[in-house]
């Protein structure tokens, strides 16, 4: 009998809160394909919900790989490979530290087998894929807090001293800004 780690993740809470999207989904339907199998058992199911795939530095997925270590898992399952992480470099550790153990991995959405160069190939191209999503999101998001900031818009975080908000807009206060001007010695 082998013994199966699911590991699911998403990046925010309201992704988590999907339906489509959810870890819960993840889990259902890797837990079908497991179910699928000849001779495979979920040992544990491990749960990243509102974490980045940026980097390792997440709680369930420490958990794994300490279970890992005590050689008690054959398989590791995710629905995509960019739910295990979205950092090449993460990636091919992991990979790595995978086939060091003997320790099948698979992402039950994107079949592909990785003892071919062609399966290889694939899963290099779709790691690339996850890395350049999470980075041209991160730069979208960086511009559209720019042009909030230039328009004086707030992008949420403290209201600064001196300041008050009103419909998302930051107001100086007259007060506040004498004695900032004071502290600063501004004429």
């Amino acid at each position: 009998m082998k013994n199966c780690a699911i590991y699911t993740r998403v990046s925010t809470d309201m992704q988590a809160e999907k339906e489509f999207s959810s870890c819960e989904n993840q889990k259902e339907k890797i837990r079908s394909f497991v179910n699928s199998q000849n001779n495979w058992q979920v040992f544990k199911i491990y749960s990243d919900a509102g974490y980045s795939g940026v980097t390792l530095n997440r709680p369930a997925i420490q958990q794994l790989l300490s279970d890992l270590k005590k050689e008690k898992i054959d398989i590791v399952l995710v629905y995509k490979i960019d739910r295990l992480t979205r950092s090449p470099k993460d990636f091919y550790q992991l990979i790595e530290f995978f086939e060091q153990s003997k320790i099948d991995f698979i992402s039950i959405t994107e079949r592909f087998d990785t003892s071919t160069p062609a399966g290889r190939l694939l899963r290099n191209i779709m790691l690339t894929f996850a890395q350049f999503e999470r980075e041209l999101t991160s730069e979208r998001t960086r511009d559209k807090m720019l042009e909030c900031a230039k328009k004086g818009l707030c992008n949420g975080g403290f209201t600064p001293y001196g300041y008050s908000r009103q419909n998302k807009k930051f107001i100086p206060q007259t007060k506040e800004a004498e004695i900032i001007k004071s502290i600063l010695k501004i004429p």
